[in-house]
C-alpha cells in the first residue's frame, strides 16, 4: 500500500506586531480582558501590500528546504484560506507560478480556521490513490484584512501568517487517519453576510456569536478527539502531541483534559500568533518541529473548528 508522511514544515509570520496594549489605543478593550478570555497577547499582522500568497510562498520554500525538495519535485499544491488574493485565479496557482512550478494540479480550499485539516486530508488521498508523490499543502491567511477594527469582539482575536507542509509517498503510515465534518445548520455563528452570491458588498468583515460558538466548539473537539481515537483502537495516553486550532486558549486546555494530556505536551502558539486561522495549525507544527520539541516516530493528533460550521482531525507519526 501506498501512504503519505510529512517531509518538511514551514511557517511565516507577518513582521508588523500588534499587542494587545496596541489595541487599547484604538478599540474599547484591555490587555487584561483579552488575555483572561482568550490567551492571546499579540499578533502579527499583514503590512500594506502584503498578500495571502505572499506568505504562502515563504512558508512553502522553507518547508520544501526541510524536505530537501525542489519545487521541480511538487505534483501537487492545495492552499487553504479564507483570504486569496483575489476572487480567481486560485492562490494556489498564484503560488505555483511564483515557485515556478508547471503542470501539476493547483488549488484552494475553503473550510476557514479547520482548512488546513481539510487540505492535508485531500492530498493525503491523492498520494493514497497514486495520483501524487510530493505534495505541498499550505495553510494561509491574511485575517486582518476581512475584519472590522472597530468591533472589539473579533478584531482582538485574530492575526495572519501561512505554515506549510511537504508530504511524500510512503511504504508505512504518516498520515495516519483523517476526520472531516460539517453542519451548515451552525453556519451564523462566525461569517461574512456579505458576498457575491447576494449581491450584498457592504457586509464583507467577520461576525461572530461568541458564547454560542465556544460552546459548540468545546464539544465538537471532544467528539473528533474520541472518533479519532476509536477509529485507530487507541487510548489517549498514546498520543504523544495535541497541536490544536490555535483560536483560545480555554478550548485548548478543554480539549487536552479530555485527552487527559498535561499542556506541557499540547503547542500552543496562541499567546503569540492569535487565531491564524486555516494557518494557525502548520505554524505550530512547524514551530514544534525546529524548536525540537517534536521529534520522529512521535504521535500527532491535529483538530481544528472553523466557520460553516466545519471541524476535522489528523492523526499522524511524524
Amino acid at each position: 500500500m501506498i501512504y503519505s508522511r510529512i517531509a518538511g514544515t514551514g511557517g511565516y509570520l507577518p513582521e508588523r506586531v500588534v499587542t494587545n496594549a496596541d489595541l487599547e489605543a484604538t478599540v474599547d478593550t484591555t490587555d487584561a480582558w483579552i488575555r483572561e478570555r482568550t490567551g492571546i497577547e499579540r499578533r502579527h499582522l499583514v503590512s500594506d501590500g502584503e498578500t495571502c500568497s505572499d506568505l504562502a510562498e515563504r512558508a512553502a520554500r522553507l518547508a520544501l528546504e526541510a524536505a530537501g525538495l525542489a519545487a521541480a519535485d511538487l505534483d501537487l499544491i492545495v492552499v487553504a484560506t479564507t483570504t486569496p488574493d483575489q476572487y480567481f485565479p486560485s492562490t494556489a496557482c498564484i503560488l505555483q507560478q511564483r515557485l515556478d512550478v508547471h503542470g501539476c494540479p493547483a488549488f484552494d480550499v475553503q473550510a476557514v480556521c479547520a482548512g488546513f485539516v481539510y487540505a492535508l486530508s485531500i492530498a493525503d488521498k491523492f498520494i493514497r490513490l497514486g495520483s501524487a508523490q510530493n505534495a505541498l499543502v499550505v495553510g494561509s491567511d491574511a485575517f486582518s484584512r476581512i475584519l472590522d477594527w472597530t468591533d472589539r469582539s473579533t478584531c482582538v482575536l485574530f492575526g495572519d501568517g501561512a505554515g506549510a507542509v511537504i508530504i511524500e509517498a510512503a511504504d508505512t503510515p504518516g498520515v495516519i487517519s483523517t476526520h472531516l465534518h460539517a453542519d451548515g445548520a451552525y453556519k451564523d455563528l462566525l461569517q461574512i453576510p456579505g458576498g457575491l452570491g447576494n449581491g450584498d458588498y457592504a457586509n464583507n468583515r467577520v461576525e461572530m456569536k461568541g458564547n454560542e460558538l465556544f460552546r459548540v466548539a468545546v464539544t465538537t473537539l471532544s467528539r473528533i478527539v474520541e472518533e479519532t481515537l476509536a477509529a485507530n483502537g487507541l487510548e489517549r495516553s498514546d498520543i504523544d502531541w495535541l497541536i490544536p486550532h490555535q483560536a483560545n486558549l480555554r478550548i485548548i486546555q478543554a480539549t487536552a483534559r479530555k485527552l487527559d494530556l498535561p499542556m506541557e505536551r499540547v503547542v500552543v502558539t496562541v499567546a503569540d500568533h492569535a487565531n491564524t486561522s486555516a494557518a494557525s495549525i502548520p505554524l505550530a507544527l512547524d514551530q514544534a518541529v525546529r524548536d525540537g520539541r517534536i521529534k520522529r516516530g512521535e504521535l500527532l493528533l491535529m483538530e481544528a473548528f472553523g466557520g460553516g460550521i466545519t471541524w476535522g482531525s489528523v492523526l499522524a507519526r511524524f
